[in-house]
């Protein structure tokens, strides 16, 4: 019902892009909250959890990440965790800190795609956690950060630029934040970062392009919408290291080119035609 509100005020012009993502994202946020409310009420009666409020937290990448949410975006979800690995629930069946998050983090996924006469909540691609499908559901905080500083590939940290903690336990959230702005702010070697980045822009590319010959695709053509957000991720990822409180404090790639402009990596001229083309194609 809310999305439709918005919709209407969409179509008799009512809202501003930007306004109106910001309201289909907030949306998304507060539906995320309720449901693990929902489902920690839940578990928490049958598994008796003396970490209480839970040591988890839910982070978002992507559209939802960057506050760009649109009428049919999916959620792009990270889950992670803080407990102590040796803890044990209370009660009959008690159960260790990861199997209860894991539980959590199923029953929350569960609510999501259950289909209602009105539909599901939403579409949740869970592919970003470290290792894509081949790992664990939730990950603790010590295995995302030495995931993401040892193993993860460069495109995984340019999906790390996009990424923001939407609700749970402060601490782990503020870990998160902690472990976001390290990785981001690694000195890289410039030549390699922009040749692996521009490889992965071909394989995308090659893999999703369904333009024909004369068409063109606001988001997969060259000159598109994912060029745009490639390079709003390279140039945080390739300066980050001496900006990085400017250049890590966004997750919107509207308020990384304003930072790039302050911290002297783009002018004024290159970063308003940027943020022009990128919100011409997204509307």
């Amino acid at each position: 019902a809310q999305v439709f509100r918005l919709l209407a005020q969409d179509i008799a012009g009512l809202q501003t892009l930007e306004r109106l993502a910001d309201h289909l994202t907030e949306l998304a946020d507060i539906v995320v909250q309720t449901t693990l409310e929902l489902c920690w009420e839940k578990l928490k009666s049958r598994h008796p959890q003396p970490e209480q409020p839970p040591k988890f937290a839910v982070i978002a990448y992507g559209k939802l990440g960057g506050k760009e949410l649109g009428y049919g975006s999916d959620l792009d979800l990270v889950f992670l965790h803080g407990g102590d690995p040796n803890s044990y629930t209370d009660g009959r069946k008690p159960i260790d800190s990861r199997q209860f998050y894991l539980r959590l983090a199923q029953r929350i996924l569960h609510l999501f795609s259950t289909r209602t006469p009105s539909g599901i909540l939403y579409e949740i691609d869970m592919r970003l956690r470290p290792s894509g499908d081949a790992g664990l559901l939730v990950s603790s905080l010590a295995a995302y950060e030495q995931y993401q500083q040892h193993e993860a590939w460069t495109w995984e940290h340019q999906a790390l630029v996009r990424a923001r903690p939407i609700y749970g336990d402060e601490g782990v959230i503020a870990d998160f934040a902690r472990i976001r702005r390290a990785v981001l702010a690694k000195e890289r070697d410039l030549p390699t970062l922009a040749r692996e980045v521009r490889e992965m822009r071909h394989k995308m590319r090659d893999h999703l392009l369904k333009a024909g010959e004369g068409e063109f695709d606001l988001k997969q053509s060259p000159g598109g919408m994912v060029d745009i957000e490639f390079i709003a991720q390279y140039l945080v990822l390739a300066h980050a290291c001496g900006e990085p409180e400017a250049l890590t404090r966004w997750s919107d790639n509207v308020r990384i080119f304003d930072e790039c402009v302050m911290a002297g990596v783009l002018t004024l001229e290159q970063a308003e035609g940027l943020k022009h083309a990128y919100l011409e194609i997204r509307n």
